[in-house]
């Protein structure tokens, strides 16, 4: 019997393929690329063209030892990594190495398929027809990935010796940055202005009352500033019978959106579900891959998640009406599908992210989801439905009066809208959820206005009487106090709806993207709005002084585009890297003569150090800047530092340091101990201090991975300084490392715990310990 064997990316994947083909095949998960540049030096050769040398990650020897053997076997490969960019250039890889050793190729028997879903009819579709390697789409991520490490490579060895150690550049997430700084420094320049408004509330012939907001005095808008000219109005209007001046009605559509494409998605998971970007790319992968649904097994639940494109296929097209008509009825059914524009430079192959079944719906699997899976995939699912039915009708009214007998034209205004016909809003409404949330949704959250008010019938000349308010002492008429607002900071939601409105990266990038400036500690999220830390501000600021063209929005915007028109084959790939590349070398030389902070030298402040009377120096390290006493190259050394602020005149006031009282009890004393903050980083002390000088390790938050261990992992130092990573129940346990650990599980292997790796290549990364595994974030 003949034997194929399919290369897919992930073990789940592999897993629910499996389920679906016969005998004859035999499935294999490659767990991501196999070859990558390498870490220990540049790896694009600049003198030839920018070739990449392409090495074999470490720890996929094994895996890619493996696939080679079984490919030896099989009569038929099929390249199956996502179809993608990144998935395009991982069979590219894969049939490079496949080629090396194998005749198969030459024989034609290396073939690419793409699985936009996994389901048996579409994975037995997609192999009777498969494909070769797309070049121009493994161009196009080969041209991003060299334009990434060159700015990883040297911009970072910059920033090291400018900056600080351990920093890192970017080419995308450096814009991103500038984007959230900038914002913060229009809020700091911002200027609160007060307001005031005036509301009636009227009643006519017909009940019931209504408010209606003063809009217009002598016909120039409102603009009322203190409580003075609020008082004197509202005197004016007090006791006087209203008129209506005009009453407007007219009916209006309100049209379903499209069906979600990879940004949207994560824009409105954000919104209506708090999810952060990546958790939700992670859900949705989870989904796409399959999911255990009973007696079907590992079932593939939607579409392949990262597309730009809102097309629907003609068979999903088919069942998604019929599912419209059995449920809702044929009112709810246009009389032709609806069709949505495509965005520029989309992939038309791909897309939008919908489920594989219609008549799946989130209800009829909710058992066998976990709770975060299940509302994902009823969003995805409310909204593919939502797409193909009919628009809402809706009455809106808008009607004007104005108050008799006064000096002033005042002219009040009230609108209303009533639903006449639900249409696709039965469904799904884009703002907050009120299933999940019944908290109201912030001032400046981007949500459509929900909030629909019946007017009373009225008529034109009508005459309308002030109600009174037992609660107020001025019949119908109140006045209230207002402040402008600053723009407000980004949250997850609008970042990506400005990085997608302005062309910065592409929608697949932006999770490791918000990723990336958080773990690198450029900006961090309070109450979910993204704020930049002083590490952020300070790399933002050399930046802009010595790489203007790369935090640039619209050069950054015009360099995706050139990524697209490589994708589309109208560009090579090598002339769209020398376009960045030439403008980059040239910003390099200029800012390795702009002063950065290690070249300032801080004169010592007027702050004495409060344990030996030494004037306290401004140093930098890994939190941001902080006082530390000259004396701690002595011998004995003082090791006082202070946590600082720069006031407006430049002044410095000390921050008292924050000491969190944990539930632990001191050894030596009985004391409680709390967390204080040294040179180091966070431990914890003995709150008698100085009396009772006991300290020990902070826990990370990371339990101890050997079996029956039951420890926590904590920082310690060796005799030398340098820091490890260790079980705080040694000797009994003596496991240890030198990465930092990072309490978070490993999406791929589902490995504990993650590790924190520093190179001068890219900086900080987050990456699995295994290394078999080679998952790997924000390299």
């Amino acid at each position: 019997m003949a034997k194929s064997l399919i290369i897919v990316e992930s073990p789940t994947k592999a897993k629910t393929i499996t389920k679906y083909l016969g005998r004859g095949y035999t499935v294999i998960a490659s767990v991501g690329h196999v070859k990558d540049l390498p870490t220990s030096k540049l790896g694009v050769d600049l003198e030839r063209d920018f070739a990449p040398q392409y090495v074999t990650i470490k720890g996929k020897s094994k895996v890619l030892a493996e696939i080679k053997k079984k490919a030896e076997e099989a009569d038929k490969v099929f390249l199956a990594p996502d179809p993608d960019r990144e998935g395009e250039a991982i069979a590219w890889h894969l049939a490079e190495e496949l080629n090396g050793k194998s005749k198969k190729k030459k024989d034609g028997k290396v073939f690419r398929v793409l699985f936009n879903e996994i389901t048996e009819s579409a994975i037995k579709r997609a192999l009777q027809s498969p494909g070769q390697i797309d070049m121009k789409l493994v161009n196009a991520q080969q041209a991003r990935r060299v334009l990434d490490r060159i700015v990883g490579y040297q911009g970072s060895q910059l920033l090291w010796n400018k900056v600080r150690r351990g920093l890192s550049m970017g080419r995308v997430q450096s814009v991103a940055v500038r984007l959230i700084c900038e914002r913060e420094a229009e809020r700091e320049a911002f200027r609160t202005e007060e307001y005031w408004s005036i509301t009636a509330l009227l009643a006519g012939t017909i009940p019931p009352p209504f408010e209606a907001r003063l809009h217009s005095i002598n016909g120039e808008e409102a603009s009322i500033g203190t409580a003075e000219q609020a008082q004197r109005m509202v005197s004016a209007l007090e006791g006087k019978t209203f008129t209506v001046t005009s009453v407007e009605r007219k009916e209006k559509k309100r049209n379903p959106v499209a069906p979600f494409i990879t940004s949207r998605l994560q824009q409105e998971a954000a919104r209506k579900l708090r999810f952060t970007s990546k958790k939700t790319m992670t859900l949705a992968q989870q989904l796409y891959e399959g999911i255990e649904i009973g007696t079907e097994g590992a079932t593939g639940l939607i579409t392949y998640m990262r597309t730009d494109s809102p097309r629907i296929s003609q068979e999903a097209m088919a069942d998604v009406r019929q599912v419209i008509m059995e449920r809702f009825g044929q009112e709810y059914l246009p009389g032709t599908p609806n069709v949505y524009k495509t965005q520029k430079a989309a992939q038309e192959a791909h897309e939008a992210i919908r489920p594989t079944s219609a008549s799946r719906d989130p209800e009829s699997i909710k058992q066998y989801l976990e709770e975060d899976q299940y509302h994902l995939y009823k969003l995805i699912w409310n909204r593919f439905i939502a797409s193909q039915m009919v628009p809402a009708i809706l009455d809106v009214t808008r009607v004007e009066s104005s108050p008799l007998n006064t000096p002033d034209r005042y002219l009040f205004r009230s609108s209303g809208t009533v639903v006449k016909f639900p249409g696709h809003t039965i469904v799904y409404m884009e703002g907050v959820d009120k299933e999940l949330f019944s908290q109201k949704p912030k001032q400046d959250e981007e949500t459509e206005d929900g909030a629909e008010r019946q007017l009373p019938v009225l008529a034109e000349g009508e005459r309308l009487r002030l109600v009174e308010q037992p609660e107020q002492t001025i019949a119908g008429i109140t006045s209230k106090q207002h402040f402008t607002q600053p723009p407000p900071r980004y949250n997850e939601a609008l970042l990506i709806k400005e990085l997608e409105e302005k062309g910065i990266g592409r929608p697949s990038t932006y999770a490791a993207i918000i990723s990336t400036i958080q773990d690198r500690k450029y900006v961090e999220k309070i109450e979910g709005r993204f704020i930049p830390t002083e590490t952020g501000r300070t790399v933002n600021d050399f930046l802009m002084k010595g790489f203007p063209d790369i935090v640039n929005v619209d050069f950054t915007s015009q360099l995706e585009e050139e990524l697209d028109e490589v994708e589309e084959g109208n560009k090579p790939w090598i002339d769209a890297v020398r376009d960045f590349y030439n403008p980059f070398t040239a910003d390099l030389e200029k800012a390795k003569s702009i002063p950065g902070p290690k070249d300032t030298v801080e004169p010592p402040t007027n702050i004495p150090c409060e344990k030996c009377g030494r004037m306290m120096e401004i140093k930098w390290g890994r939190n941001g800047k902080f006082l530390a006493c000259p004396g701690y190259k002595d011998d004995p050394p003082c090791k006082n530092t202070q946590n600082f602020e720069k006031l407006p005149d430049g002044t410095i006031k000390i921050v008292p340091k924050q000491e969190l009282t944990t539930d632990q009890i001191c050894d030596k004393c009985g004391s409680p101990m709390v967390v204080k903050t040294g040179r180091f980083g966070k431990f914890i002390a003995c709150s008698a201090y100085p009396a009772c000088k006991t300290t020990k390790p902070l826990a990370l938050g990371v339990k101890c991975p050997q079996p029956e261990c039951g420890g926590d992992l904590v920082q310690k130092r060796t005799r030398k300084g340098r820091s490890f990573y260790a079980c705080s129940r040694y000797p009994q346990c003596e496991f240890a490392l030198w990465d930092r650990p990072v309490n978070k599980a490993c999406p791929t292997c589902s490995a504990p715990f993650l590790i924190e790796k520093v190179s001068k290549q890219d900086g900080r990364s987050v990456q699995c310990r295994n290394e078999d595994c080679g998952y790997r974030e924000a390299g």
